[in-house]
């Protein structure tokens, strides 16, 4: 007779889930990966984004690909968001689908037979209150020193961006982009940039053929 810990690797799938806020060239996402592979996952989902933004894609995409008995596995609970609403928007999935969520050497929250206990459901919140608090005071701190090198009259800030200032990885892949073939975190991923770099450049480009459009219709009247 095979044990609980076979039949549950038989039938049901371990997912894990890690994330950065910047691409990979910048963070190392590598640790992450292999503390998820030790702890049982068997396929990790890997995230670049901000930890309150609003669209996570891949955490999306493992959340609709995982089945009833699944479990999903991070590291803390900041790798999963850094906003309370956000956070009770994943345990209200994580209850209504019958997943575990392993928050490794911390909270494990298992609602695969039923609804989860009333006590470790507080404590995953409390948890995401003081993740969401830790970025809170990150960008207070980021605000007063940037207030700070300002009133120092010093520069703040990334660098004007312009059409020259694109590099060749970006043109690489962006008509593809234009074409339909590939989607922003594809674009980003190819590019080795961030999310909202490539939005940027994307916004540049945009605004330049825009321009182009009114200048030949002036022409034109």
């Amino acid at each position: 007779m095979k044990s609980v810990a076979e039949n549950e690797t038989t039938l049901f799938a371990t997912h894990g889930y890690a994330r950065c806020s910047t691409d990979k060239e910048r963070q190392d996402i590598n640790r992450q990966i292999r503390e998820l592979k030790a702890a049982g996952a068997e396929r990790v989902w890997l995230e670049f984004e901000h930890g309150d933004s609003p669209s996570k894609e891949q955490q999306q995409a493992m959340f609709q690909a995982a089945n009833p008995g699944d479990t999903i596995i991070t590291l803390e609970v900041p790798r999963l968001c850094r906003s309370t609403k956000q956070l009770c928007e994943i345990i209200d999935m994580v209850r209504d689908k019958h997943l575990r969520l392993i928050i490794m050497g911390s909270i494990t929250m298992d609602c695969r037979t039923g609804q989860p206990d009333p006590m470790t459901e507080a404590f995953l919140q409390i948890a995401g209150v003081f993740a969401q608090l830790e970025l809170s005071m990150i960008r207070s701190r980021v605000r007063s020193g940037m207030a700070n090198a300002k009133a120092k009259g010093k520069h703040v800030g990334r660098p004007p961006m312009s059409e020259e200032t694109i590099p060749d990885t970006f043109f690489r892949y962006y008509s593809k982009y234009q074409t339909g073939e590939i989607n922003v975190s594809e674009l980003a991923r190819l590019s080795k940039l961030s999310r909202s770099t490539v939005y940027r450049y994307i916004n540049i480009l945009e605004g330049r053929n825009q321009g182009r459009g009114k200048s030949s219709m002036s022409v034109g009247a």
